[in-house]
């Protein structure tokens, strides 16, 4: 069991971004998805229209779950997410993306290329703060100034 120090920092994340879809969004989607399924059945590409459809399926039903709220914490050995425990000789490296106006998250990049960037939003946070403390731990990555392109496909399209 860790014991708190005067370094740990906690704060609460969802367990998934959640986006506001008005019924353009809706409606866009329903026409994109029917027009790829024509195709799919047009093509005798069966596989992709199954795809598709269980694409929609999961969408639909992931919309009607809220997020969970996690505890998200920065401590003297690890990061924890929730009941995940992650030592910092598991990451490569971090950095911030801070834009007020669109997005203000924390960002870990896995040694193992094969595990996904973890992306942890900020909320109302101290990016100076964070930084300094995890600095102590781990590289940054200064290269990094921008959003991941697949952070802001997805934060544009809202999925």
């Amino acid at each position: 069991m860790e014991t708190k120090t005067q370094t740990d920092i906690t704060w609460k994340i969802p367990e998934y971004r959640e986006y506001e879809r008005s019924k353009k969004w809706y409606m866009i989607s329903a026409a994109i998805s029917a027009a790829l399924i024509m195709y799919a059945v047009v093509t005798s590409n069966f596989l992709f229209a199954m795809i598709i459809i269980i694409a929609i399926i999961t969408i639909a039903l992931h919309d009607n779950k809220k997020a969970a709220a996690l505890d998200f914490s920065i401590t003297e050995n690890g990061i924890r997410i929730g009941e995940a425990f992650y030592d910092y000789s598991l990451f490569k490296n971090f950095w911030i993306y801070y834009e007020p106006s669109e997005a203000k998250t924390l960002f870990f990049e896995f040694k193992n290329s094969l595990r996904p960037r973890l992306s942890v939003p900020l909320q109302n946070k101290n990016p100076l703060k964070i930084r300094a403390i995890l600095l102590a731990h781990m590289t940054e990555n200064i290269q990094m100034e921008n959003e991941p392109l697949s952070e802001q496909i997805s934060r544009i399209i809202k999925i």
